[in-house]
């Protein structure tokens, strides 16, 4: 898909990059859940691991990678965002370009984070992305992709986050393809976003390497 495809979405966060920068500098819109998931990520890939930060937007979660001993590179489709990510942090390493068709080399990374950055893709591309996440990781890498979720509700009426962290193992490539019957075990559950739930579950394993560990977290 190119660019050109994204144009309206790479005016907007070009529009709002310094703005939005401004408002969250750094992990604001994060509840204390999100940031323990990434923390449990993190400790999972061991001393000084290499993260691809996909859809880094001003790349306030690659200094919060990058404060916590990781070697980050962060992509994302606005040049405003990019600039903006630059500006304001100047040791990891940001570049423009899309999770459609990222521009590193295979198993070049030990993970890659997806932090709610897949919000903005038709349907269609998700398995391309998931593909792209899966061939740029190394084999017994990691992979944790956010996405909004559902809401829970309590009986006297308060409205609750709903963030669930799911390890989606995938001992060897190819495990499931759409309409066949996945082994017991390796299907993707929780309350995710439907389609970016279904596409894990009928897509996402095709050429996953071996050993290599996707994580999903579903969260509003």
């Amino acid at each position: 898909m190119e660019i050109g495809d994204f144009t309206q979405t790479v005016a907007t966060y070009d529009t709002v990059a310094a703005d939005y920068a401004a408002h969250f500098p750094t992990t604001e819109p994060e509840d204390p859940l999100d940031l323990a998931m990434i923390d449990h990520f993190v400790a999972r890939l061991g001393p000084a691991p290499s993260v691809l930060d996909a859809g880094c937007g001003t790349g306030r979660i690659s200094r919060y990678l990058a404060d916590r001993g990781c070697r980050v590179t962060g992509l994302d489709l606005s040049p405003g965002m990019v600039a903006v990510a630059r500006r304001d942090h100047p040791d990891p390493a940001f570049a423009v370009g899309s999770i459609v068709d990222l521009p590193y080399g295979d198993a070049s990374v030990d993970a890659a984070l997806y932090w709610y950055s897949v919000i903005h893709s038709p349907d269609a591309l998700l398995p391309r992305i998931l593909t792209e996440a899966a061939r740029v990781v190394r084999p017994g890498g990691h992979v944790l992709l956010a996405f909004p979720g559902r809401q829970r509700t309590t009986r006297s009426g308060q409205r609750l986050p709903s963030a669930r962290l799911r390890r989606l193992d995938r001992p060897s490539p190819p495990i499931a393809r759409a309409g066949e019957r996945r082994p017991r075990g390796r299907r993707v559950r929780g309350r995710g976003r439907p389609r970016t739930r279904r596409c894990l579950e009928r897509e996402g394993s095709a050429g996953i390497p071996p050993g290599s560990q996707f994580s999903a977290i579903s969260h509003c």
